[in-house]
């Protein structure tokens, strides 16, 4: 799979042939229980001084990004996949809900920066059927536990988590359940909770790997306190907040430092940073 453009059901997007599989794993998992996990410590850069002197992202965190369009979300996690050109980090990137022209150039910036070959990139875009879009990111974290059971630290993008949550609304008014908030189903926190909850820094017992996730979530005017938004933050490890008030400055990234926090701070820190 390394190497490769699929759908959420792993059928190749590419033109390089068929995919030979020699396992399968069913794409829903329980969590790793506490027992089999270990304290993050390891740091993964991203390769943006702001956020690895500030806000420091460890191996095994779920870290979101959030902000408005236009801010550079998605920029980020794509430089932070690329900064793992000099680590043995693997990485999956999981489209939801994205048109084609803005995956190819995800996958142009891959090639470019030399790393596509250590990474899955996964599609299902916006002319997918909803289920596809429902299932693509648990399709991305079970790809990644089967590369973390043999001890790779992998780390796994999902952008974003706003189009998901919309598909699982879809499906789930499709099937008449009862509204929720905003007319998302009462379940949608479950959704996105038993997904980031796989992620961690494992023990030896089940491989000692590392799934790191950077979900990405789109805010409306700023609004961090949106129902899927807030959904997120209280699941996460932290955030990234990028100011739209930034992006008019021309400061880029736009992290805004105030409203942005890694709730495992220094201990996931490069020793040169800390000082």
């Amino acid at each position: 799979l390394l190497g490769r453009v699929i759908d959420a059901m792993g059928r190749p997007r590419d033109t390089l042939g068929p995919i030979d599989a020699i396992a399968e794993h069913p794409i829903e998992a329980e969590a790793p229980s506490i027992l089999n996990r270990t304290q993050i410590f390891r740091p993964l850069a991203t390769g943006l001084k702001a956020i690895d002197a500030a806000i420091p992202v460890g191996l095994g965190q779920r870290e979101l990004i959030i902000g408005d369009r236009q801010t550079g979300k998605t920029s980020i996690a794509i430089d932070t996949m690329l900064n793992q050109a000099r680590s043995d980090v693997l990485c999956i990137y999981c489209a939801v809900g994205q048109r084609g022209d803005a995956v190819a150039r995800v996958i142009r910036a891959l090639k470019d920066g030399e790393i596509l070959q250590r990474c899955i990139v996964m599609s299902a875009g916006d002319e997918e059927a909803p289920g596809l879009s429902y299932i693509a990111p648990y399709a991305a974290m079970t790809m990644a536990e089967y590369f973390s059971a043999q001890g790779q630290d992998v780390l796994v993008i999902f952008d974003d988590m706003t189009h998901h949550a919309r598909s699982y609304r879809e499906l789930s008014l499709l099937l008449r359940r009862p509204p929720g908030r905003e007319a998302f189903p009462g379940d949608i926190f479950y959704v996105h909770a038993r997904l980031l909850e796989r992620a961690g820094q494992f023990g030896a017992d089940i491989g000692g790997g590392s799934i790191t996730t950077l979900p990405v979530v789109e805010t409306q005017a700023g609004n961090l306190s949106a129902y899927i938004p807030t959904n997120l933050i209280s699941i996460t490890d932290g955030q990234i907040y990028l100011s739209p008030q930034l992006v008019r400055k021309n400061q880029f990234p736009a992290v805004d430092l105030d409203l942005s926090v890694s709730r495992v701070g220094s201990k996931a820190q490069n020793r040169t940073l800390r000082g």
